[in-house]
């Protein structure tokens, strides 16, 4: 991974690696801490409560962050575990996590492309989002994004904004970028990308389809 980031052009002591871990066992976050990446990533609830639980309070890390689009209703249970919310989209909830996680660390999710089951608030209305969120006692340290579906070069021109837009708010962090289109995201500015399939391989979901990243 360290290969790719440095051949797009980033530092890699500036570049965060989460490992996405969703529909994997408790051991793929076990391979992932044994090759020194400390910071995993999981899109359902369920799933990184599991996978705590499995690999016991013993262990220091992993830093868990939480990805996916996130229901309001999730956060109670999820307080306690995640230490980076990464797809915070709306006012509803992060009122929620100012009251069950006070302080929370967290990023808005910003959308790049038309597909609205991505997740994430209009790039206009992310400014008034972080201020909100500013305003209710979170620690709001970036931006997010998930690219558009199709060649990584369609992702390039929404994240130069994403990158343009955290610049413009003062914040320092963008997560952007998965493994298909981890090389656009670094060079584009990003400080996290989040991996899953190039460390793990593509794995299958129940019946058939296949859980991508």
């Amino acid at each position: 991974m360290h290969e790719r980031i440095e051949a797009a052009g980033g530092d890699v002591s500036a570049v965060t690696v989460v490992a996405v871990t969703k529909g994997c066992g408790p051991e793929a976050v076990r391979a992932a801490l044994d090759i020194g990446v400390v910071d995993v990533g999981e899109s359902y609830a369920q799933e990184l409560l599991a996978k705590a639980a499995a690999l016991g309070s013993v262990l220091t890390v992993p830093r868990w962050h939480f990805v996916g689009r996130l229901q309001s209703n999730k956060v109670r249970l999820l307080s306690g575990a995640v230490d980076v919310w990464q797809s915070v989209d709306r006012h509803r909830l992060g009122g929620e996590l100012a009251r069950r996680a006070p302080g929370a660390r967290v990023l808005v999710q910003v959308r790049v492309g038309d597909d609205a089951a991505k997740g994430g608030c209009e790039p206009e209305e992310a400014p008034r989002l972080v201020a909100a969120l500013v305003d209710a006692g979170l620690d709001v340290v970036g931006l997010m994004a998930v690219g558009p579906a199709g060649p990584p070069e369609a992702a390039r021109a929404g994240f130069t904004r994403i990158a343009a837009l955290a610049d413009r708010l003062g914040l320092p962090e963008r997560s952007m970028g998965m493994s298909a289109d981890l090389e656009v995201a670094v060079a584009e500015g990003a400080t996290i990308v989040r991996v899953g399939s190039a460390l793990f391989g593509t794995r299958p979901r129940p019946g058939g389809a296949k859980l991508g990243d």
